[in-house]
């Protein structure tokens, strides 16, 4: 987890999450989305932010492909959020932070930050992902995207907290159960 003090983008909740919201991934045009980023985001201490439902958290969340394999994950104890111990991802992703510039930044970044890989792949929009279920999804917002490894080689970066594999659907489906919240709810979009 970052700092108390770090600095995180953060959006009038209504703004992107009107009403009652959504629960799971909303497939849209992120093109508006984005615009609203642009123009009503701004910087907060993430320990507020963390403690302010009437703002979103704008996370940029990777779904990273080949063919039809997905990048599977699996949280060590290592970690930095007791939180997600153990727990299996499909998504890499994180804060926006100052030097990101807008939600691509960003994604770009964490790209870099969580994978190795001598490639950088085409990143295709999918949608806004919203779960006000609970006190942490209460504060974020995913920016959903798709990225296809393409036969090329992918591993993880910080193997101390992290292991990783191209899996089956099949593979996957078997640890439903266990995947991260954000992460169930992108695979049973994307699955559907």
């Amino acid at each position: 987890m970052g700092s108390p003090d770090e600095q995180v983008l953060v959006v009038p909740r209504d703004a992107l999450v009107p009403g009652d919201g959504w629960l799971g991934v909303r497939r849209t045009d992120l093109v508006d989305a984005l615009a609203v980023v642009g123009r009503e985001g701004r910087f907060l201490r993430r320990a507020d932010a963390e403690e302010d439902p009437a703002h979103k958290q704008v996370i940029p969340y990777l779904v990273l492909r080949d063919g039809d394999r997905w990048f599977l994950m699996r949280r060590t104890r290592a970690g930095g959020d007791a939180r997600l111990h153990d727990l299996w991802s499909i998504g890499v992703g994180g804060h926006l932070n100052l030097g990101d510039g807008d939600v691509a930044g960003g994604l770009r970044r964490e790209w870099s930050e969580e994978v190795a890989a001598d490639f950088e792949p085409e990143y295709a929009p999918v949608g806004l992902l919203n779960d006000d279920t609970t006190p942490v999804g209460a504060v974020h917002v995913g920016f959903v995207y798709v990225a296809d490894a393409a036969g090329r080689p992918v591993a993880i970066r910080e193997t101390d907290k992290l292991e990783g594999r191209f899996a089956t659907t099949d593979e996957v489906a078997a640890v439903r159960d266990q995947l991260e919240t954000w992460s169930r709810l992108a695979f049973d979009a994307l699955t559907a």
